[in-house]
């Protein structure tokens, strides 16, 4: 391991490979913070510039673009409310409200502190274990993947404030409803489309995100009163520039960012999986484990409910690139992409690629430890002056989300039904949240149903249909228990809580 790391490492010092690490960690992070770009269209985008270089130094640009992107698509989460990759929608839970509370230089502090904690712990772990996670990724099977989706979709019960669950319930349950509109791919048929054929594709994630946080955003605060929003923008003048965080604040969210990192790194190298789910899971499981007032914190600006999704992306972006360097299978849809360029750069991904073409393998480790220190470089210095945007005035501020929101859905399909369609979905949305139902668990249930719907068919046609492959597998077996002790987690809270204000009133 000495070795490799000092191969990568004489790899990433030559002054090219370096420029290319600093150029792909900040075109990433302007990347990450235009909601309908997103690392995807950026990679596809510059591979044909990349085959100018060794396929080392095309990877290095490549894989900076990548984390770049999840590093920088916080920022639009926490200052909009925009999400501007998939992978940090959870980030806009705590984020955006811990802005609105007048401390948006503290929320981007967090985030980047965060990020910056999990790709490093990542890129660790990916030096010690990555053969080893390897062989433990290839015993999945799709059982365990439906299995991992069920646990996935329990972290519902983190965006549920008191006495909701159910409600929370009905909109992940309205999330995989959404997702089966559009073509089945294995029956070849349409469903849901309603005869519309601009749904034949099915519903953008981009534009469900989109439409559900920042553009219903910006017609909740329209509708707000202005004197509020005045006092939200002075009390975030008076504290722009602050990115201190305490000592008390610190030692409240390192085990978090502990926790968090290994749970991101370990979804990240389940192919498949990848950053989106790896945040939800580490945003649930901290809510969870929450106690007290810091449970009630959450959804309302918890430092710990911002930097779970953000180590968790970060580390599982990392991840992602186990199952792809050791086995040439793509850990997301990025390195979906990456492992076309590589292919065409005659390079084969798999378990001999470590002989074959170390230099590579271990270059692209050596610099997500070098990006990580440059995406903070860069960020930090900016944090003051990118806080700025909430100080802008409501009439300025609101046509500016709503200008952005439809511009990056277009530039997406160039469709303008698509902007018609999010209209409505926005419109939807807002009346939605003034009947008090959370969005998040819709956009869980969005993003979790179709892999979750492929995973099940998959299972079910290697069992030929019987469901016994929920417990046969050992694997399956205990996700679903752990899922089954999540989903009795709320009911047992409630009844404690009932018996505890029964014996309040009697005492």
């Amino acid at each position: 391991m000495i070795e490799g790391i000092l191969i990568g490492l004489n790899t990433v010092i030559i002054p090219i490979n370096l420029l290319l690490v600093v150029v792909g960690c900040f075109a990433g992070s302007i990347i990450g913070m235009l909601p309908g770009l997103g690392p995807i269209s950026a990679i596809a985008l510059l591979i044909p510039i990349t085959y100018s270089y060794e396929p080392a130094s095309a990877m290095i640009l490549m894989a900076g673009i990548y984390y770049g992107a999840v590093f920088g698509g916080s920022t639009s989460s926490i200052l909009i409310n925009a999400p501007g990759i998939s992978g940090t929608v959870a980030t806009a839970f705590d984020g955006y409200p811990l802005a609105q509370k007048g401390h948006p230089g503290k929320a981007l502090a967090v985030a980047a502190y965060s990020s910056f904690s999990g790709g490093t712990i990542a890129a660790i772990f990916l030096l010690v274990a990555a053969p080893v996670l390897a062989k433990v990724s290839l015993s999945f099977q799709s059982a365990d993947y439906f299995a991992l989706m069920i646990l996935g979709m329990t972290a519902v019960s983190a965006f549920a404030s008191k006495g909701k669950f159910l409600k929370a319930a009905l909109m992940t349950i309205f999330g995989i409803m959404l997702s089966t509109v559009g073509t089945d791919l294995t029956a070849g048929v349409q469903r849901f489309t309603l005869g519309i054929m601009d749904l034949s594709d099915g519903i953008s994630f981009i534009l469900l995100a989109m439409a559900t946080f920042a553009l219903s955003e910006a017609l909740m605060s329209a509708l707000k009163d202005q004197d509020v929003s005045e006092k939200i923008r002075e009390t975030i003048k008076r504290k722009m520039s602050s990115l201190k965080l305490s000592r008390k604040e610190v030692k409240e969210i390192v085990p978090t960012i502990g926790r968090s990192s290994v749970i991101g790194f370990l979804v990240g190298v389940l192919p498949g999986a990848g950053a989106t789910i790896a945040s939800f899971l580490a945003y649930g499981v901290e809510r969870n484990i929450a106690k007290g007032k810091d449970k009630l914190e959450f959804g309302k600006g918890s430092l710990k409910g911002l930097a779970a999704p953000e180590t968790a992306n970060n580390a599982a972006s990392s991840g992602s690139f186990v199952p792809l360097l050791t086995l040439g299978i793509p850990g997301s849809g990025t390195t979906a992409i990456i492992l076309g360029a590589l292919l065409s750069y005659g390079v084969q991904p798999g378990p001999r690629l470590f002989v074959d073409h170390p230099a590579l393998f271990w270059s692209v480790i050596v610099s997500m430890y070098i990006g990580n220190v440059i995406l903070l470089i860069i960020n930090l210095p900016l944090i003051p002056y990118i806080a700025k945007i909430l100080a802008l005035p409501k009439n300025i501020l609101v046509p500016f989300i709503i200008f952005f929101s439809l511009i990056g859905v277009y530039l997406v399909s160039f469709n303008t039904f698509d902007i018609g369609m999010m209209v409505v979905m926005a419109s939807l949305a807002v009346a939605l949240r003034f009947l008090d139902f959370p969005m998040p668990p819709m956009l869980l249930g969005f993003i979790l149903g179709g892999m979750m719907e492929d995973n099940l068919r998959r299972a079910l046609a290697i069992n030929r249909g019987s469901m016994s492959f929920l417990w046969e597998r050992p694997i399956t077996l205990t996700i679903l228990i752990i899922t089954f002790l999540f989903l009795l987690k709320p009911m047992v809270d409630t009844l404690r809580n009932r018996r505890s204000d029964k014996t309040k009133s009697e005492g």
